[in-house]
């Protein structure tokens, strides 16, 4: 665990929760906010008018500018382009005051699974054989060297959109995997991402981080007929012990991305532990399910520490918290970003 000091009680801080209405884990975070400071408020980004000459961003009649911290818990239900234009947009938020929990700009490179995969790549972090391209001959190429690929979204959570592509044995096979390319780039935007189809151990792993320190790790364990052990696809928890040297590789990996909370996804091959990607978002419900760890207590307790500690990083110094944007009532003051 995070090593802080003992997190402080008081009902005068004020913390918001960006996630889903009926999210698992969303609601356990708020339950884990109210509990520990007896303020509530889910934050749908769908709702949320960002007001630039106004210097507010309201919620549901709340000015979350005004709150002392947010807590970025889910984005979106399934992640598009405009996930990222929902993470710029808490960037604005957190200029005006309140610290936000991971940070924004941050996050943004996990949205997009070509930015998360080059600053991995650019990092050292061993990954599947992968390739990306917006040409289909060079796709198919690529898919016969590999005998077989898993095709990927951009923008996809819990493996959906995702396809496996065996290698073309004849004309008509070659034909149709033309045809499925085409219709995958006509969904799913232009580049095609394309990763090597590793034979697992019918698991793979979640190494959880909390503020940098390591928290702990849980298998997701795939069906016997699925290529996938992503819970969507029946996938079920479990717990696991892993080796040292699994820990390390996703320690590497997350601290690329300098996030509070993060779930890197690992799997183990004949050549050593690869990762998958990390997550910015995930987490919570396997730790819970295989760990029995109360992942929203333990999040929301690192959250009040770092708001007690004052100037770690990002939270703000008391002068900050005096030059807040004037409150409804207080004239003649323009509002700058």
């Amino acid at each position: 665990m995070h090593s802080t000091r003992e997190p402080r009680e008081s009902s005068e801080v004020r913390i918001g929760v960006v996630g889903i209405p009926d999210g698992w884990s969303t609601i356990a975070l708020l339950d884990a906010v109210e509990r520990r400071t007896g303020f509530r408020h889910l934050i749908d980004m769908r709702d949320v008018e960002v007001d630039f000459a106004g210097g507010r961003a309201l919620s549901r009649g709340q000015d979350i500018c005004e709150l002392d911290a947010i807590i970025v818990k889910k984005i979106a239900k399934t992640y598009t382009p405009s996930a990222i234009d929902r993470l710029e947009l808490l960037s604005y938020v957190e200029s005006r005051g309140p610290r936000l929990f991971s940070k924004p700009e941050r996050m943004i490179p996990l949205i997009d699974r070509v930015s998360g995969t080059v600053k991995l790549q650019r990092g050292g972090i061993p990954m599947p054989p992968t390739v990306v391209t917006e040409d289909i001959a060079q796709a198919i190429a690529v898919i016969e060297r590999y005998g077989a690929c898993v095709l990927k979204p951009l923008f996809s959570t819990k493996a959906r959109g995702m396809e496996v592509l065996h290698r073309p044995e004849d004309d008509a096979q070659r034909a149709a995997l033309v045809s499925t390319l085409e219709r995958y780039k006509q969904t799913f935007g232009p580049v095609l991402y394309l990763q090597q189809l590793l034979e697992l151990p019918g698991r793979d792993l979640g190494v959880v981080f909390l503020g940098g320190e390591y928290l702990a790790t849980y298998a997701r364990v795939k069906q016997a007929d699925s290529w996938t052990s992503s819970t969507a696809a029946g996938g079920r928890y479990q717990a696991y012990d892993p080796p040292e040297e699994i820990i390390a590789l996703a320690r590497r990996a997350q601290s690329l991305f300098e996030l509070d909370f993060t779930c890197v996804d690992v799997v183990e091959t004949e050549d050593g532990p690869k990762v998958f990607e990390v997550s910015a978002f995930g987490g919570f419900r396997g730790l819970k399910v295989a760990c029995g760890i109360d992942a929203a207590a333990r999040y929301v307790d690192y959250v009040l520490n770092q708001l007690a500690a004052g100037t770690s990083d990002g939270s703000r110094t008391e002068a900050q918290r005096g030059a807040r944007r004037p409150r409804a009532g207080q004239e003649g003051v323009q509002a700058h970003a």
